[in-house]
């Protein structure tokens, strides 16, 4: 087995590779790497809302997290190097944005253990071209890794993300091991009535990077009462070319008929609609929003609902996030707010019933 510093390095050279994939905006055509070709070509075609800017995007951010600097800050506090004995661990991968599994992926193995990983099908092939390259780099992860097609037997803690509805299946199919589950959570963004154009611009990024369809995008907004939307209109009118993306155009379309025909009312700007609405869940092409009296009201009505908001993006107080930070998140901010490594760290401590 790889020891933590090996382990770690394999992790950084990783980083450079997957940097040397793409250029400043786009990926880059000069990489000569025909497996990835191939390997990106039927990402697209299995999956039509993985474009080769949400991709590239991916891609991009993966690199600067695996960073030197990044990986030695992350795990700094753990004391990982004393671990002595690894366990299998089953991960149940999501498949909405790419390579969204990838934390789990690096948490497991960076820990010393193994991975037994069922991936989504809308998201199989990415990943597993990418093992396949950090055993390149690191033989000793070739053992270690190992993507399951069927169910997930025999195996010692699991990680696993899905729906609400998935969830409760995961918790009775795992209730006897240690194990994460997580459930649907979504971003949200509090306006307050100061934000500029340039704010605006970066909430945009929050709302439709990778369509929406991230669990720390932007689904829900808040708003003091009587707050006049039309800045955030114009803030957002760069991202008017969503439209263009026949799927994204189908569901925008299919939700505008929906609430005409059901009487329902939302505002419009021919690219995505903004409807008043308690849920923080919302149908593609579709921002709800919520008006607020005061600070205090606002900030009991988070906490209320701390379990559904995975990140507060804005310039208030009770935000975590500046706009247009969404989806550029560090190693150290765990989905669910689950410290993924302290739960494999401790997995010999975890064989009681654990629940999260």
């Amino acid at each position: 087995m790889p020891t933590f510093e090996e382990r770690k390095a394999a992790f950084i050279e990783l980083g450079q590779y997957i940097g040397s994939l793409i250029d400043e905006s786009s990926l880059n055509s000069t990489h000569k790497d025909q497996k990835f070709d191939q390997v990106l070509r039927l990402a697209q075609a299995e999956n039509q809302w993985f474009t080769e800017s949400n991709i590239c995007f991916a891609l991009k951010e993966w690199s600067k997290a695996l960073d030197a600097s990044s990986i030695e800050q992350w795990l700094s506090g753990y004391k990982l190097e004393q671990m002595q004995h690894n366990k299998i661990i089953g991960v149940v991968m999501a498949g909405n944005i790419p390579m969204v599994g990838f934390h789990d992926f690096l948490s497991v193995l960076i820990c010393g253990h193994d991975l037994m990983a069922k991936l989504s099908s809308n998201d199989k092939r990415l990943l597993p071209y990418l093992a396949e390259k950090l055993s390149k780099i690191e033989p000793g992860f070739k053992s270690k890794i190992n993507f399951e097609e069927n169910q997930l037997k025999n195996f010692d803690a699991v990680i696993a993300t899905g729906s609400n509805n998935t969830a409760r299946y995961f918790e009775y199919y795992f209730k006897d091991k240690p194990h994460i589950i997580r459930k649907n959570r979504n971003g949200v963004a509090v306006l307050t009535g100061r934000e500029t154009h340039e704010d605006f611009e970066n909430l945009g990024k929050d709302i439709f990077q990778y369509f929406g369809l991230g669990c720390r995008n932007v689904s829900k907004i808040f708003v003091p009462e009587g707050y006049d939307f039309d800045h955030f209109f114009k803030g957002i009118s760069n991202y008017e070319h969503y439209i263009n993306h026949h799927k994204y155009a189908n569901n925008y379309d299919y939700n505008k008929a929906v609430y005409l025909m059901s009487d329902i009312k939302f505002l419009d700007n021919g690219f995505v609609m903004l409807k008043e609405d308690e849920s923080f869940s919302s149908p593609i092409g579709v921002v709800n929003y919520e008006t607020y009296a005061n600070d205090m009201d606002l900030e009991k009505c988070l906490n209320q609902q701390k379990n559904n908001i995975q990140c507060t993006i804005g310039k208030h107080k009770l935000c975590s996030f500046d706009f247009g930070k969404a989806q550029h998140p560090k190693l150290t901010d765990y989905a669910d707010g689950i410290d993924t490594i302290n739960f494999l760290k401790n997995i010999d401590h975890h064989y009681e019933k654990t629940q999260f």
